[in-house]
């Protein structure tokens, strides 16, 4: 990672059109007129906006709009976005939808950065991502205040503008040495610049200890310990909800405000009155016996009167019969439906996960296809010569090729390295996975290469066995998971969103107890959404549950629903140890390598035909994997290089 320069904001345009407007404009024109009577005297108001909004879905339609304020108490700075009650673009946002996004009280001490974003066609919005590696959704403002609220954040607080991307702003960046080495190698955590103010009694954060834990537990026997550091920083996404669960002060603890209206007291949860719940290996907490709610849909007996049980995988006798004498497959859906209740023998899956991941379609003969990989693989050649060509020269000047280049040799190097396809030194394959991980950065240059796609991609190559259809193959599955890895993370909020609606159809005690426990934004999935399950399963295993998957038999969305089946499971075990979200995160973590997925599967299958309709209207159009809908109504995202 390369040093940061430091700019002094005066000379940034939008920092000097708020100061000139003074700073009445920056806390908003209406703020005198309003009354913040359960403020604490202390605490100051520095900005507040109206308007601002959340987008849950890629639809513009589909918005949440609520309040932005800044808050000043002593010398630290608050965040805080609060929807507006009672006020709803579409019907289908209900007030507890609108809670899953609420943003209180984040000190500015866990921000890392703020970016601008500034599309040529739509609204001027900003992300503010956490030191945790998490980003909260994009805050549009519909109004405008972009510059204002960065310039009223640069008289409180210590920023500089990054010196690879003038639309990011680094909070409280001090030019550390140690800060920026740690940074640069993306480890779980890196030593907190202001720890004195976030030890302060205003701030609860976790403590080095209790993160350690957490991430040990989720470690496999034998895994590689790189391998897991990389790992690490995907989980520590989940913590983002720490700091939307704890409350700092009574400063912060209001409700949902009116139509631009009055804001009402909030009656104090009543778990910040018992004493924190640690999660420890060391400590044994003796707990009276809590009694579980039932499970309204008698899940025990669920899958047993919906799913099918499993049968062998296909085989080439069987598979023959799907094929007319030119190649073609007869009828895609009852392939589709085959390999979903049984899988593919391995010796067929290079041959049939490219007709599931599009690279082949469906009705082309023999002849056609070879055509294709042909014609295919000549295009990968052009394309993955743009960076083989570039010089040493060339490099100096080009920081991104550098960037991604240097954080896809280390991804490379640790991926999948305890199997033998991938290990040992000067390992062809590893040269193979970098290769096609660097070619598709230029050839999708807008998303590029984020961390997680290095696991996405390894067992394609480890299947296809070739380097142009293994590229191919993954940018067919990129065009589904691809939102998964888009900066502002909608691809992934849309479905925690999605799945939150589906627990409370499916599961409504469940549902509750995560509300209870401020665990409703299921950020403790992430993981699993994010790389479909990789962590969670042996090798092997991840073969048949991803062209399970693929196939799309029961829903595009089935990965949702084994979510909800692995939860079910173990709902019991959760309610009764009561898990808040620390002990509830390194509980699932620990379930790596020891979930059933014959069972789950089949009773994902069972809670998807439960569901029925209403689970189809539950997930927004678009959702990933779905294709994107090309539609006028989406939000266009502006297309700036990562």
């Amino acid at each position: 990672m390369f040093e940061t320069e430091i700019y002094d904001l005066s000379d940034d345009a939008d920092y000097a059109a708020a100061s000139q407007q003074g700073p009445s404009s920056m806390a908003g024109h209406d703020i005198s007129n309003r009354s913040y009577s359960s403020e604490p005297e202390n605490a100051e108001i520095v900005y507040l906006k109206d308007n601002v909004t959340i987008h849950p879905t890629q639809y513009a339609t589909e918005r949440i709009s609520g309040r932005l304020k800044l808050i000043k108490q002593d010398s630290l700075l608050f965040m805080s976005w609060i929807p507006y009650k009672g006020q709803s673009s579409n019907a289908r946002l209900s007030e507890r939808d609108k809670n899953l996004y609420t943003i209180r009280a984040v000190s500015f001490a866990d921000i890392r950065s703020i970016r601008r974003h500034t599309p040529t066609i739509g609204w001027q919005y900003v992300i503010v991502v956490l030191s945790s590696g998490l980003a909260f959704p994009p805050l549009y403002f519909y109004n405008g205040g972009v510059r204002e609220f960065i310039a009223t954040v640069k008289q409180h607080i210590f920023i500089v503008r990054s010196s690879e991307d003038a639309n990011v702003f680094l909070v409280n960046n001090l030019q550390d040495p140690l800060q920026r080495t740690l940074s640069s190698l993306e480890l779980p955590r890196t030593i907190s610049i202001a720890k004195s103010a976030s030890s302060s009694s205003f701030t609860d954060s976790p403590s080095d200890g209790n993160l350690e834990r957490l991430d040990g537990g989720a470690r496999k026997k034998g895994s590689d310990t790189a391998r897991d550091i990389s790992i690490q920083v995907l989980e520590k996404f989940s913590l983002v909800t720490r700091f939307a669960r704890e409350t700092t002060s009574q400063l912060f603890r209001e409700s949902l405000v009116d139509d631009f209206g009055t804001n009402e007291n909030k009656k104090r949860n009543q778990s910040q009155n018992r004493p924190r719940e640690i999660a420890s290996n060391d400590v044994h907490v003796t707990r009276s016996e809590v009694p579980v709610p039932p499970d309204p849909l008698e899940f025990d007996k669920l899958s047993l009167v919906w799913g099918k049980p499993r049968q062998p995988p296909l085989g080439p006798e069987e598979w023959a019969t799907f094929l007319d004498s030119e190649g073609r497959v007869e009828d895609l859906n009852a392939l589709r439906k085959r390999i979903f209740y049984g899988g593919v023998e391995h010796s067929l899956r290079k041959e049939i996960w490219a007709f599931l991941l599009g690279y082949h379609a469906h009705d082309s003969t023999y002849a056609e296809r070879q055509h294709v990989m042909t014609v295919k693989k000549s295009e990968y050649e052009t394309i993955k010569n743009q960076w083989q060509s570039i010089s040493p020269e060339q490099a100096k000047r080009f920081t991104k090729f550098r960037e991604r280049k240097g954080l896809i040799e280390r991804d490379a190097v640790r991926t999948d390295r305890s199997l033998l396809f991938y290990e040992g030194d000067e390992n062809p394959n590893v040269y193979l996975l970098r290769d096609i991980l660097l070619t598709y950065s230029f050839y999708n240059f807008d998303l590029g290469y984020c961390q997680g796609m290095s696991d996405l991609l390894s067992p394609i190559v480890f299947v296809m066995e070739d380097e142009s259809e293994s590229f191919w193959c993954f940018v067919s599955l990129m065009e589904r998971l691809g939102p998964n890895f888009n900066r502002d993370q909608n691809g992934m909020h849309s479905q925690l969103f999605a799945l939150s609606k589906l627990v409370e159809l499916l599961d409504s005690p469940l549902h509750n107890y995560f509300k209870q426990k401020d665990c409703l934004n299921y950020f403790f999935c992430f993981r699993w959404i994010l790389i479909q399950f990789k962590r969670e399963f042996e090798f092997d295993k991840i073969l048949r549950l991803w062209e399970v998957l693929w196939t799309h038999h029961v829903s595009e969305h089935l990965h949702l629903y084994i979510c909800i089946a692995i939860l079910k499971r173990h709902r019991a075990k959760i309610m009764r140890e009561q898990m808040s979200f620390d002990t509830l995160l390194k509980f699932i973590n620990e379930l790596s390598g020891c979930i059933d997925l014959d069972a789950v599967v089949c009773d994902a299958e069972a809670l998807c035909v439960c569901a029925g309709e209403n689970g189809v209207t539950s997930i927004p159009p678009g959702t990933p994997p779905s294709l994107p809908v090309e539609d006028e109504s989406i939000y266009q995202q502006d297309n700036e290089a990562l």
